[in-house]
């Protein structure tokens, strides 16, 4: 019965007193902020590992672990920083899944994951400028850098016989990291950027903006902001002005925040996100039943990034951040065992038994050196109303 309630305390999150088996998790993500809708589906994925790993009660000699939710914000890296922070001396936790966004994850990196010598991975930071951020070996993603996405969203744009295009993103290390990317891809290929334009969200008036956009003209407006906050506003006037009716959404803004604001208003759209068809994706799918959208932008990397975190900790035999971290790559990549979404309980056994694993994962997980994240994305068009997903890249 007390193995039961623990169980549900790590699944429901109900608050519960530490005991000696415990292992605290943090999941350090933008429940609140412009990547809100998201942020859902990315916690349920992270505690789904969980939950996974608690019911076959293989980790650490039958402990159980407790995931403890603390909000990024997305773009307030005070906030960002003091919650991490909190996770750290008040909760105690083992490790962060985490952060969100980019710029708070930086910000959290150096701030206090470094300095308390804590491991993060986070699912869906892409800026490229994290790819060479000073870490000690601490920083790990399981999304790919936006230096990818620019040059695939380039290359799908020109396949569909677009030369020229409008550009706007939201003014933070994201939006500008992807815009560099995006204007440097296109152009090599023989594109036009008419205009690259910043903006900044939560303003109740996007006419200015939007103006400047269609007086540069484009065959498509290219939208690297936040489904739940200023890509919206832009899409909100752009559709209210007639400028642009076809937008190009890259991850952002990939989620139900945008199809619920405009449904087949904006049909015909297109999409990145990252995801694959690896038979790890097909598993991911089947664990996750009815439970939530299991292709929902970045659950699966939220899932894969949990799972690494504790798998890095059995393999060493040792919850302490400083002592696992050297394993990260170990398990994350081969040789060793493959190990799809449902196999955790599984994964945790061999590793006890001081053997190799190779976690395949919701996502296909392979860790570069610099511990970026390979990746591939899923290309999406916009029909009735709705993301479907067309191809993989």
């Amino acid at each position: 019965m007390m193995k039961k309630l623990l169980l549900a305390s790590a699944a429901t999150l109900l608050a519960t007193a530490a005991t000696a088996e415990d292992v605290k998790l943090g999941v350090l993500l933008g429940f609140t902020g412009p990547i809100e809708s998201m942020a859902v589906n990315m916690g349920a994925g992270a505690e789904l590992a969980i939950e996974e790993v608690n019911a076959a009660g293989t980790f650490m000699d039958g402990a159980t672990v407790v995931p403890v939710r603390a909000d990024s914000t997305c773009i307030d890296a005070a906030a960002a920083t003091a919650a991490a922070e909190r996770l750290i001396t008040a909760e105690g936790v083992a490790g962060i899944m985490g952060a969100a966004c980019s710029g708070v994850t930086g910000a959290v990196l150096q701030n206090v994951a470094r300095a308390n010598g804590i491991v993060m991975i986070s699912p869906s930071a892409t800026s490229p400028a994290l790819s060479e951020a000073e870490d000690d070996g601490l920083f790990f993603r399981t999304a790919p850098s936006d230096a990818r996405q620019g040059e695939i969203i380039a290359g799908i744009i020109m396949d569909k016989g677009i030369d020229n295009v409008a550009l706007t993103y939201t003014n933070n290390d994201y939006g500008k990291g992807l815009a560099d990317s995006f204007q440097n891809a296109y152009e090599a290929l023989g594109g036009t950027v008419t205009i690259s334009a910043a903006h900044e969200d939560d303003k109740a008036d996007y006419s200015a903006e939007v103006g400047a956009l269609a007086a540069a003209g484009g065959g498509i407006l290219v939208v690297a902001g936040y489904a739940d906050r200023g890509g919206a506003g832009i899409v909100r006037a752009s559709l209210d002005t007639g400028a642009f009716d076809t937008f190009f959404f890259p991850d952002g803004m990939v989620s139900d925040g945008t199809t619920g604001k405009f449904g087949d208003e904006v049909d015909g759209s297109m999409g990145t996100l990252p995801g694959s068809d690896s038979p790890g994706a097909e598993k991911f799918a089947e664990v996750v039943g009815d439970a939530f959208d299991p292709t929902s932008i970045f659950a699966g990397e939220s899932y894969d990034a949990t799972a690494i975190l504790l798998m890095a900790m059995q393999a060493a035999g040792s919850t302490d951040p400083r002592v696992y971290k050297d394993k990260i790559m170990e398990v994350a990549n081969g040789p060793g065992e493959e190990i799809m979404p449902g196999e955790l309980g599984k994964a945790m056994e061999i590793l006890a038994g001081g053997g190799d694993v190779d976690y395949v994962g919701a996502t296909a997980v392979e860790f570069l050196d610099n511990g970026d994240s390979a990746g591939s994305f899923r290309e999406v068009v916009v029909e009735g109303g709705e993301f479907d997903t067309v191809g993989f890249h």
